[in-house]
């Protein structure tokens, strides 16, 4: 029966209200327990708008220092400015500054993760939100699949370019925490995956398993870097969240991309049961501010599960993060090592 019960808690929101109180009372959180931000400083992708603006709106209503937050759009950049002038004043708009970044070209992505690293000293939270939802197959113009190249690698490439700020961050004896959005839609993962090649990334699965590829990478990259950081440095945690299945431009238009009549059902059928932006956000928000754990991979409100066996395969990890480290490192050379630019891995 608690399965059932996380499963309602963990997907779905809106006219099921109050569906959070049916995880178990030593996994439930809520947004009104994140803790007081002073003084520490942020960065979300993709927090112009959906599950990201949860996290922003969230961040700043708890009074976060400084927060950045990357975008693709300028239209969805300034609505969300002038909700938050609008609601919270002026003062909590100014401590937001947006970059537009489109996370599949790794050269701006490295380029943003600087200017971010120049505008502050230290840095306390990193969400990695922003995302190519369930869509059809598309390459990069690095020629790299568009859902790899944004949701997994575009998000390293930012990662390892903020590491040494983190890491500074954690000395001082602060717990610093970095966040990946998943979906339990790894479980979609193909079943032939091994990440062994580009050829193998490129392949056309369609849109689901595409996806949730990508997802099943923000879990591994998680744990990757609990393997490899954390156990340097204890203070700096690495997580991965589920969301459900939230109200977003994501659910509501651009699954139409893939399918263009049987999008209905998630866009229309599944609006009653959908999250909010807010409710869609509980359990990043919990391992963004609160967690002291590492490593793990959590649903909401505070459920921690298990994943996919292909989550919990280190050695896929590995080969997954080899042929990441491989392939940014050709397609940004010269950009980078033909400069003299040292390229490290964590």
């Amino acid at each position: 029966m608690q399965t059932i019960k996380n499963t309602v808690a963990e997907n779905v929101g809106k006219l099921v209200g109050g569906v959070h109180g049916l995880a178990p009372a030593d996994q439930q959180f809520s947004l009104e327990q994140v803790p007081d931000l002073t003084g520490k400083v942020a960065v979300v992708t993709g927090g112009s708008e959906g599950i990201g603006y949860g996290c922003t709106h969230t961040l700043l209503s708890h009074n976060i220092s400084k927060l950045f937050v990357l975008s693709k759009e300028e239209k969805i950049v300034d609505e969300a400015i002038k909700a938050i002038k609008s609601e919270m004043g002026d003062d909590m708009a100014n401590r937001v500054e947006w970059y537009n970044c489109d996370l599949s070209d790794w050269e701006e992505t490295g380029k943003t993760a600087f200017k971010i690293a120049e505008k502050t000293d230290r840095l306390d939270i990193l969400i990695n939100n922003a995302g190519r939802g369930i869509m059809t197959a598309q390459l990069a113009k690095n020629g790299v699949d568009l859902h790899m190249a944004t949701n997994h690698m575009g998000h390293v490439v930012l990662t390892s370019h903020l590491l040494p700020l983190l890491k500074d961050t954690a000395k001082n004896g602060d717990k610093v925490r970095i966040v990946n959005l998943a979906s339990n839609l790894h479980e979609n993962t193909p079943k032939e995956t091994k990440f062994e090649s580009l050829e193998e990334l490129n392949k056309d699965y369609s849109a689901q398993p595409q996806y949730g590829r990508s997802k099943l990478c923000s879990i591994l990259y998680a744990k990757y870097l609990n393997r490899h950081v954390t156990s340097q440095h204890p203070n700096v945690l690495a997580n991965a969240s589920h969301p459900g299945i939230v109200e977003t431009r994501q659910s509501t238009e651009h699954i139409h991309e893939a399918f263009p009549l049987g999008g209905y059902a998630m866009s229309v059928g599944m609006a009653p049961f959908k999250k909010t932006q807010f409710e869609g956000c509980v359990s990043t928000m919990f391992l963004a501010t609160a967690t002291k754990k590492s490593g793990q991979y959590v649903c909401p409100p505070a459920i921690v599960e298990e994943g996919s066996a292909m989550a919990n395969d280190d050695a896929l990890g590995e080969r997954l993060m080899d042929l990441t480290w491989k392939l940014v490192k050709e397609r940004t050379k010269s950009t980078s090592a033909d400069k003299g630019c040292p390229f490290k891995k964590y």
